[in-house]
């Protein structure tokens, strides 16, 4: 799928309404949220004392653009340093990893990755302006460089915290399927889009998918 740049780039009063969007929610969010952000890091340092809290990792954004991404930390403290001798167990086809029975996740990180909650502290991002509540999953750079063509039109706009791919089977779908998903939500988006994407995601909080 081949996407019109300029047609994408061209709906400006859309992304000015989207980010001043994520920009009052994100911070309201952080606030009423905040006791669940509390129970979360207590919980993880219970189960994990060695460890922080949260867990960063340099992610591509927009237009090739490197930031650091936020989430609770699910895994062990050298879970990267692991990561090489556990690739050869993907699950997922193309340029991402996955792992169903990954052993470095922690006990309180099972949990909340099923329900989603180590994103949690991607609000932060959606603040800085570096993501947005909905947009395609932010891609790790070891990834980037095996994009092909079509792939590398997924940062043609600010990645998500949640979207199409996310609301669509997630860990079911394979990593070109996730790409098509992406390409047409770019595509097509557009703030009722956006807001049936969010809506479909606190109903997967609340009723988890497949997500690990």
């Amino acid at each position: 799928m081949t996407i019109d740049t300029d047609r994408v780039r061209g709906k400006w009063i859309y992304h000015s309404c989207k980010r001043a969007f994520d920009f009052c929610v994100s911070a309201l969010a952080l606030i009423i949220l905040s006791p669940i952000f509390l129970i979360i890091a207590v919980a993880i340092k219970l189960d994990d004392p060695d460890g922080g809290v949260f867990y960063s990792q340099v992610r591509i954004g927009k237009d090739g653009r490197k930031f650091r991404m936020f989430k609770f930390r699910s895994m062990i403290t050298n879970a990267d340093q692991k990561l090489k001798d556990l690739l050869q167990y993907n699950e997922i086809d193309g340029a991402m990893f996955k792992m169903k029975e990954d052993p470095r996740i922690t006990k309180v990180g099972k949990f909340i990755r099923k329900h989603s909650l180590d994103e949690l502290p991607q609000l932060l991002n959606v603040l800085a302006g570096d993501m947005s509540l909905v947009g395609p999953r932010p891609p790790l750079p070891r990834e980037v460089k095996q994009y092909g063509v079509s792939d590398i039109q997924r940062l043609l706009v600010v990645p998500g915290c949640t979207g199409l791919w996310q609301v669509s089977g997630r860990n079911n779908v394979g990593f070109h399927t996730m790409v098509e998903l992406d390409l047409q939500y770019i595509s097509e988006a557009n703030l009722w889009v956006d807001f049936v994407i969010l809506l479909k995601t606190f109903r997967i909080i609340i009723s988890p998918n497949d997500a690990y």
